[in-house]
């Protein structure tokens, strides 16, 4: 079989019974899923975990896959599902790792470059930005700036309004900048409000 087939004669496949039709869509979309759930979670382990989960909630639910959305936004949808389903987790949980140990907080990526040192730390900030935000916001974050969907498909695959999508990547941005220690400036008021006198 082709590797070029598309996602939804893939999906057919599988259903038919070609599980090597499943293995290829594993390897096309696993590396983004791991990236989107690395980015909300924070966390290698738990990222797997999340790319794990989401590829076997893909499984069981493979049959309710319609083909009326494109086959990587319902996979987003449920890999987002998957990595709320870990936050729910980690939040029920004692927090049994040292929030400040460096080591864990960004996976090592290979050996450092001099000349690069200034965009692989401006880099972690940004990830531990991310970390520091409502992950209502990260997640339309990591969607709109790291993974480059259009609007469109992140409101499909949250399934909330457009316009939702785009006041919380603009609250998002807002967030991760004051996060990462940045001013933001404030926002012009829309109208000014008019004294009883009548004067502008």
């Amino acid at each position: 079989m082709s590797d070029a087939a598309p996602d939804e004669e893939l999906v057919r496949r599988y259903l038919a019974g070609d599980a090597q039709a499943f293995a290829i869509l594993v390897d096309r979309h696993s590396p983004r899923v791991y990236n989107v759930a690395l980015r909300m979670l924070g966390d290698p382990d738990e990222a797997r975990d999340a790319t794990q989960d989401a590829f076997l909630t893909v499984v069981r639910k493979a049959k309710q896959f319609r083909g009326e959305a494109a086959f990587s936004t319902w996979l987003h949808r449920i890999a987002v599902n998957a990595c709320y389903d870990i936050l729910r987790k980690r939040r029920r949980q004692p927090l049994l790792r040292r929030v400040d140990d460096e080591a864990d907080a960004i996976p090592e990526t290979g050996p450092s470059v001099a000349d690069h040192a200034d965009e692989a730390a401006g880099s972690i900030d940004v990830s531990r930005a991310l970390q520091a935000i409502p992950h209502e916001y990260r997640i339309v974050l990591v969607l709109a700036d790291v993974q480059d969907l259009p609007y469109e498909e992140i409101a499909r695959t949250l399934d909330v309004p457009i316009g939702t999508v785009k006041s919380r990547i603009h609250r998002g941005r807002v967030a991760l900048a004051r996060a990462m220690g940045l001013e933001v400036p404030p926002r012009e008021p829309t109208s000014l409000p008019r004294s009883s006198e009548g004067e502008p």
